[in-house]
């Protein structure tokens, strides 16, 4: 088959989660799917990422991805897709949560502006295979029916009886019903039984099937999404809905919106899929996923495990020792640990909503912080002074800033930092410092091509991120 005639093909990744029962690690301001989880070397959105563009070939054109996301993470999903050397075609940004009915949705009308109807291969961005060519092959039957105008959903074969997932009741590559999350009881019979299979979350048809699909079911999720998006505002590759119209626009999965309501009324196939798949929506699935040792402990970090078995340790900043502990998960980060049994690990969730209640910090973020010109650990503070650790991009700059009750001291550690106070602009090379009164215009900037790391010492009544006053900046920030 001539490129001219392959299936266009467009690889839509969902990357809006918050990965709130993967605490302490996942954190809302730097979620799961970023994280390099199960013993591997690319972070779950990655994965998902590369996993799609493997489509292309034999009959298949694959686009530039389409990320799904929201304004807090927007940098980090460039950031990531510039590590795996991939330009996305675009990256939607939901002003707030609305659920996957209204993400895929926005995607499709992506491809109805640019006057495209591609097949669109929808994957949340925090799942692993284990078998990935046999996910492509998977994938490419997939996309075949849906170019014919079927709607194919991905379902995995069940190897136990899982409450933690829908189910898909299949005759034979027909769907003919979705189930909701059943018992234990009732797992148990759909494994004896056969032909039930786990809803993956994953699914592939035309941007054309899923908005007629989505206007029949669901007209009032359609017309306030396509409203909002005929407001959106392009920012290079970022595009923006209208904020106040998607407001309006209801919360729903893709799952109650459209599929459920498929069967017998619309083309909607099921594909097998047996790939080693796991959406890692808890600690107890990644401690599946990971390596482990003849005892079945996993480990990821500096660890020592002893009279133990069937344990997940994850040490982040400093070493762990577990002795005489059977399936139990430990994850330490500079800021929080979190101990508990493996089979209540989905219970972390609860620890998350009582953290969100108290308004404490580490619900949304770790100590060491990523922004988009690069990063700061807070490495100690007082009542009154705080000390952190700053990484600069080559090239990139922080906004031009004051602040209203801090004083800076900075020490440059290793490359050359261009520092603007008032109307001076001085550089600082290593060993290097400088000091930024309180109330003092200032900008810190990385001119050279290797990183630029710093201590700064603050000191002042208050200490925190929302006493920044910014002028200018860089990356659109207010």
């Amino acid at each position: 088959m001539s490129k001219s005639q392959a299936t266009p093909v467009w690889p839509v990744v969902m990357a809006g989660g918050s990965g709130t029962r993967l605490w302490p690690l996942s954190r809302s301001g730097f979620p799961k799917q970023f994280l390099v989880l199960g013993g591997g070397t690319q972070s779950l959105f990655q994965q998902a990422v590369g996993r799609l563009m493997a489509l292309a070939g034999d009959g298949v054109a694959v686009d530039a991805p389409v990320v799904v996301g929201n304004e807090e993470h927007r940098f980090m999903v460039l950031d990531q897709l510039r590590d795996l050397g991939v330009a996305p075609g675009a990256v939607l940004l939901e002003p707030m949560g609305r659920n996957t009915a209204p993400a895929v949705t926005l995607a499709a009308l992506q491809a109805q502006e640019a006057g495209a109807d591609p097949v669109l291969v929808v994957t949340p961005a925090d799942q692993t295979v284990t078998d990935e060519a046999a996910f492509t092959a998977a994938l490419r039957r997939a996309v075949a029916l849906a170019a014919e105008g079927a709607i194919v959903i991905l379902g995995i074969q069940p190897d136990r009886p899982e409450t933690g997932y829908g189910y898909i009741r299949a005759d034979g590559a027909k769907v003919a019903q979705f189930v909701e999350k059943p018992d234990l009881a009732t797992a148990q019979k759909y494994l004896a039984q056969g032909g039930y299979f786990w809803n993956a979350g994953m699914f592939v048809l035309r941007a054309s099937v899923w908005l007629a699909a989505l206007e029949r079911f669901r007209p009032d999720i359609a017309s306030a999404c396509r409203t909002a998006f005929a407001a959106h505002r392009n920012d290079g590759v970022f595009i923006r809905p209208d904020k106040a119209a998607f407001a309006a626009v209801p919360s729903e999965s893709v799952d109650y919106a459209v599929m459920e309501r498929c069967p017998g009324v619309l083309d909607i196939r099921m594909e097998p899929l047996a790939a080693g798949w796991n959406d890692l929506g808890a600690w107890e699935a990644v401690w599946q996923v990971s390596p482990k040792d003849a005892a079945g402990n996993a480990t990821v970090g500096d660890a020592i495990l002893q009279d133990s078995r069937n344990t997940l340790v994850h040490a982040t900043s400093r070493l762990v020792s577990v002795i005489g502990l059977d399936d139990v998960v430990v994850v330490e980060t500079p800021d929080a640990v979190l101990v508990a049994r493996r089979e209540r690990s989905q219970d972390v969730k609860n620890v998350v909503n009582q953290l969100g209640r108290e308004q404490r910090g580490e619900h949304a973020l770790h100590r060491k912080v990523h922004r988009p010109w690069g990063w700061y650990d807070s490495i100690d503070h007082g009542p009154r002074d705080q000390v952190k650790r700053i990484m600069v991009k080559p090239g990139a700059s922080l906004s031009l800033q004051m602040h209203h009750h801090r004083a800076e001291h900075w020490i440059v550690v290793t490359g050359t930092a261009e520092v603007t106070v008032g109307d001076k602009v001085i550089l600082l090379a290593e060993n290097q410092s400088t000091y930024i009164p309180l109330g003092e215009k200032h900008r810190l900037r990385n001119p050279g091509k290797v990183p630029l790391e710093l201590i700064e010492v603050q000191s002042g009544s208050y200490l925190g991120e929302d006493d920044i006053v910014r002028f200018e900046d860089t990356y659109g920030r207010t």
